[in-house]
This record gives structure tokens, sequence and C-alpha cells, in this order.
């Protein structure tokens, strides 16, 4: 019976494939988590527009992961559909980039976390660079 340290070139082909796995190992780093003051957003690609968000409870507090959702109808007859959401951040912001110039009509966003609610609206064709405070009220 042979080992590894009787036969070189094993011994060889066992330190290179050790070697090689370290390499692959070491070069697979977890990205780093996402910075909560950090505005996400969210791009719809259909223009210049964007619409900037800071949501509040109802005492004036930010809240944070609160969700913002909007319903985008496009195109000819509208037939093309797009539906984006935005978690907000810990300084209860959250961004939407990319909207269309001249909406036919105009954009309806909700905010929610847990359950509070709240909503705003927005003409892109008026304000194409909105900014909106949205206060969450207990549902019911």
């Amino acid at each position: 019976m042979r080992t590894i340290t009787r036969n070189p070139i094993a011994w060889l082909n066992t330190v290179a494939v050790i070697l090689l796995f370290a390499t692959a190992l070491r070069s697979q780093t977890t990205p780093p988590p996402p910075d909560s003051k950090t505005v996400s957003e969210v791009d719809a690609g259909l223009g210049s527009c964007t619409a900037d968000f800071t949501v509040t409870d109802e005492n004036g507090g930010l809240v944070y992961a609160a969700t913002i959702r909007v319903h985008i109808t496009y195109g000819f007859a509208s037939l093309h559909k797009l539906d984006m959401e935005v978690g907000t951040n810990s300084a209860g912001k959250a961004r939407f980039i990319g909207l269309h110039d001249h909406p036919k009509q105009g954009l309806f966003f909700r905010a929610s976390e847990g359950k509070r609610e709240g909503s705003a609206f927005d003409d892109p064709g008026k304000t194409c660079k909105a900014n909106f405070t949205v206060q969450l009220f207990r549902k019911g």
C-alpha cells in the first residue's frame, strides 16, 4: 500500500488541489450587508422623473421598512403594466426613479407597514421631481 508521503506526484497533486480550493474560497467573499442609511430606489426605466418619499408615523416619527407600491400603465392604450415596490431605510426614505415624463394618468403610491397605511398622488407631467412625506395611520 502506498502513502502520500512516499509518492511525490500524489503529494504534489494533493497540495495543488488544497491550494486551488483555498484560493477559490478566498475569492468568494460575501457582500457587505446593505447600509440602513442608504436610500432604497427602484428604476421604472420609462423616463427621467423621480418621486422621493419620507414615511412617518402618526406622531411624526420616521418609519423603517415601510413598503411603498405603485401600479404604472403605459404605452398604446395603456396595455403595458408595471408594478413596483420599494422599502424605506432607517430614516424613513425611499425613491422611485425613471418615471414617465408625461403619463396619461397620474401615479397613486400606497405606503404600508404592519397595520398602518398612507398614500400619495403624483402627476409627473406637472411635478417631475416630486418629494412626498407620507404619514401612516392605523387601518380601520
